[in-house]
């Protein structure tokens, strides 16, 4: 079976994974790749230790999402079409909640309650006028308590009008930790970030302190004295860099909470995900090109690994106790699928099977690859052949694909994906090289903030050297190289087009060409701010993110360029691509500007994503 667009649109795919409070169960969520016309997903439950093939509890023609179990591991409570649903394990279902608002979390209590984090129905800015005067109530998601009997949640007052981001509830269900911020906006409401301790029943709250940016997933454990609440959160100072475990221990009433603890100090792996448990937080860890499945030790105060995954893992989730975990998982070349580890040993077990289509695709070969930065750093990344081929048929024309971010990585796992695809490129007779420069997840905090103050520079120097190595052994072409990416990869191919002369062809996807310009208008504009080193108020200049920016040394661009950019992109707005745009024309560089309506950062359309691999694959089938 070819790799084609088609191929990656079709099929259906697993998220949401929910273990039940005893480990016996484990539910999910499949949904189609690409929805539109189609249902749009089915809630599955199978159990755990494998015994059993998973069956489907709803038919596919309704949205259902969040995925919960009742304390009693009876029943799956779970949004379908916008309304809270109760469903047995016998597919009996309870009536729905009826609800106008949205609802963004579900967490359920003893006693059949129900905190809901959602957001109110609001009124629209009349006649598309929105005037902000500094003193308006925000709106934003809100806790809101369900009693049985009730059709309707009743909002809890005790946080204000916070945006509340985050809430888990205490394993004894006394208490829940919030996350909550000023404002719903990523500018500056990311910036704001609070830890509240607040009692649903009797709509109280206690402020804990401030938070770091990127604050999430809290997390209950006991020491034998004391609760505390660990949560993710970029390493203080910050702003910016990478995540830690952070910790907060919860003191007597009327004694003032104390700083945050670092839980991962000096790490050199990075923890992605936080679940709860009586016997103390669960973690996923990005580790290299790998992942770990760890449990703290409250006694030695660290994490200590439990499993390991080859390739990526994502969405863990566990029981009461944290013996039985799942998890999707995705290989070189599989696509991802729940598997659960726990209740009956061995590896981890696979409970789903949604594209076994994938296993009669003629995938390119995929390997490990490390080398060395020129200042001695060891860097990791991935090679993808296309198919049917090996390094000894090089020199082959190479694509390096640089991951967005910049606090991303590729994993060793399938890489067919939508927009800059590596296998999709391969099949079209490209070698193609996936980079974890300086900056990435995966190696540590310490490896992530490298890249601070220092975009383009050492970043480049490991993708480059990553190429030399390529070189050297004869797998890649020096006169047929090309570099493309997505995101901040757009960011960072632009950058190389105009800092070197290696490339034949440069694909810039929704990247960035004025750092300025990105403080000014995307969503977190202080965080860019922290990368590129300056907003640009601090006087006339010269600012040090011009010196970072690519449109800076746009006259030096020579190789011909491929802009693709959504027009309804918040995250790095389209101004971005008319202002590169601009300035090739200006300086006669062969490019093409393909812009897409209606599509954000991130595209939905199948019909765009699959001209966005065509068209990427036409342009450098032109230039190399």
């Amino acid at each position: 079976m070819s790799i084609t667009p088609e191929l990656l649109h079709g099929g259906w795919s697993p998220s949401a994974p929910a273990v039940s409070p005893d480990g016996r169960w484990v539910a999910w969520v499949t949904g189609p790749v690409v929805s539109q016309g189609a249902p749009y997903a089915a809630l599955w439950v199978a159990p755990a230790d494998g015994s059993a093939p998973a069956r489907r509890l709803t038919d596919g023609t309704r949205r259902v999402s969040r995925p919960r179990w009742t304390p009693d591991s009876g029943a799956l409570i779970h949004l379908a079409d916008g309304g809270l649903v109760r469903l047995g394990l016998d597919g009996v279902q309870a009536a729905p909640t009826a609800w106008t608002g949205s609802i963004g979390e579900v967490i359920p209590l003893d006693g059949d309650l129900l905190v809901l984090v959602g957001e109110p129905d609001r009124q629209e800015p009349r006649d598309g006028i929105t005037v902000w005067t500094g003193d308006e109530t925000p709106a934003g998601a809100r806790l809101m308590l369900l009693t049985p009997g009730d059709t309707a949640p009743r909002q809890l007052t005790a946080l204000g009008d916070r945006h509340v981001t985050a809430a888990a509830a205490r394993p004894d269900c006394g208490a829940l930790a919030v996350v909550s911020w000023d404002e719903p906006a990523d500018e500056p409401g990311a910036f704001t970030a609070r830890l509240h301790v607040v009692d649903p029943r009797h709509d109280t709250a206690r402020d804990m302190g401030p938070l770091p940016l990127n604050a999430s997933s809290p997390v209950w454990w006991h020491d034998g004295t004391a609760w505390h609440i660990a949560l993710l959160g970029v390493v203080p100072p910050g702003p910016v860099g990478g995540l830690t475990v952070l910790d907060a221990t919860v003191p007597p009433q009327g004694v003032a909470p104390g700083p945050l603890r670092d839980l991962t100090p000096s790490g050199t792996t990075c923890p992605v995900e936080l679940v709860q448990s009586s016997g103390g937080p669960l973690a996923l860890f990005a580790d290299g090109l790998d992942t770990s499945v760890r449990r703290f030790r409250p006694a030695a105060g660290d994490f200590e690994e439990i499993a390991r995954v080859r390739g990526l893992a994502s969405s863990l989730a566990t029981d009461r106790d944290g013996e039985v975990t799942a998890l999707r998982i995705s290989g070189p070349h599989t696509p991802n699928d729940v598997f659960a580890l726990g209740s009956g040993g061995g590896g981890p077990r696979q409970l789903s099977d949604t594209r076994p289509h994938f296993r009669d695709v003629d995938w390119g070969p995929q390997e490990r690859l490390t080398w060395t930065a020129p200042d001695g750093l060891p860097l990791d990344g991935l090679l993808v052949l296309p198919p049917g081929r090996c390094r000894a048929d090089g020199p082959l024309p190479l694509v390096t694909l640089v991951h967005g971010g910049p606090y991303a990585r590729y994993a060793d796992a399938l890489q067919f994906n939508s927009y800059v695809s590596a296998q999709h490129l391969a099949a079209g007779g490209y070698a193609v090289l996936l980079p974890n420069p300086r900056g990435s997840l995966g190696r540590g905090p310490a490896f992530a903030a490298q890249v601070v103050g220092d975009l383009g520079g050492a970043e480049l120097d490991d993708v480059l050297a990553g190429i030399d190595q390529l070189t050297a052994d004869g797998v890649a072409d020096p006169a047929r190289l090309a570099i493309a990416g997505w995101s901040h990869a757009g960011y960072l191919a632009a950058w190389a087009a105009a800092r070197t002369d290696r490339f034949r062809a440069a694909i810039v996807g929704a990247g960035i060409a004025d750092w300025g310009m990105q403080t000014a208008f995307g969503e977190l504009g202080r965080e860019e701010a922290g990368y590129s080193g300056s907003h640009g108020w601090e006087g006339p200049g010269p600012h040090s993110h011009d010196a970072v920016s690519p449109i800076s040394y746009a006259a030096a661009i020579t190789a011909p360029v491929l802009i693709l950019h959504g027009e309804q992109d918040t995250n790095v707005p389209v101004a971005q691509a008319v202002y590169l745009h601009r300035a090739l024309r200006h300086f006669g560089v062969p490019h093409e500007f393909v812009r897409y309506a209606g599509q954000g950062h991130v595209f939905s359309d199948p019909t765009h994503q699959a001209d966005v691999m065509n068209r990427i694959r036409a342009f450098l089938d032109r230039h190399l």
